[in-house]
């Protein structure tokens, strides 16, 4: 069953979602929203069990997709673009094979359309184990998640998802923090996430992939996968960018986008 997702939505014109990836919220497309919002209307989401969204106890690409197709119809939407990155490519892509009288095109931001080996096992283990009980502050905590997570730009990515318990919902004024995420269903729902997006295909609208030159994540041997599902498929790679393309070389990545949309 669809969820109602948390949204913003900003700017005018044709509509185009934007759908962020696993461990993200509507904020981490933000720049690449203010950068395209002059010339369409803006609906960044919030993905399930992610941000401000409900948490369900179910977490796979037909559902997450259905969640979209449900925001299109409570917000009038007969048609419009779709981008997502890492995750929440999938999900547009999931969107586009299942529902493609829905899309007028796509954006896939460093993600392909198969099934990937599990690589985030340390990352779910390390949010699960963290004790944020006694944690007055984003320094404490990230202090104890370096303990599993070494990387410190992944860790100040997570923490992105660390929320304030609001005073009425605790038993005392002291200052506690949790995690926005529904960790225990990302967890249980991993292999789903990995998984390739389902649909009967192929998608023959307008589809552009984009690359991080230093990513992994869309390779030659997934070429003829994509081309079936997304014969119509482009690929234009930003060098100097891994996976984080759209945050490291934001008018880079920004100015493909706003090329493709204005002629799909």
């Amino acid at each position: 069953m669809s969820v109602a997702l948390n949204h913003r939505i900003s700017g005018q014109g044709d509509p185009l979602i934007l759908l962020h990836g696993l461990f993200g919220s509507l904020e981490n497309l933000g720049g690449i929203a203010r950068r395209l919002e002059d010339g369409w209307q803006i609906h960044a989401l919030d993905e399930r069990n992610h941000g401000s969204s409900p948490h369900t106890e179910d977490m796979d690409y037909p559902a997450m997709a259905e969640d979209v197709i449900a925001y299109l119809d409570a917000q009038g939407i007969e048609k419009a673009s779709l981008l997502g990155h890492s995750m929440g490519g999938k999900v547009a892509m999931q969107v586009a094979l299942k529902h493609p009288e829905r899309v007028r095109s796509l954006i896939v931001a460093d993600i392909s359309p198969v099934t990937y080996k599990a690589h985030h096992d340390a990352i779910l283990e390390g949010m699960q184990q963290v004790d944020l009980r006694g944690v007055k502050s984003r320094s404490e905590a990230d202090a104890r998640l370096a303990r599993f997570v070494e990387v410190a730009g992944v860790r100040q990515f997570l923490l992105k998802n660390l929320e304030r318990i609001p005073a009425q919902e605790q038993a005392d004024d002291e200052v506690a923090f949790r995690w926005r995420l529904n960790l225990s269903v990302i967890d249980a729902c991993y292999d789903k996430l990995a998984a390739a997006p389902e649909g009967q295909g192929p998608f023959e609208g307008p589809v552009l992939f984009i690359k991080g030159a230093n990513s992994a994540y869309i390779q030659e041997k997934h070429r003829d996968t994509i081309r079936t599902l997304f014969p119509g498929a482009e690929l234009k790679i930003i060098e100097g960018t891994g996976h984080w393309l759209h945050a490291e070389k934001p008018d880079a990545f920004a100015m493909l986008c706003r090329r493709f949309l204005e002629q799909a």
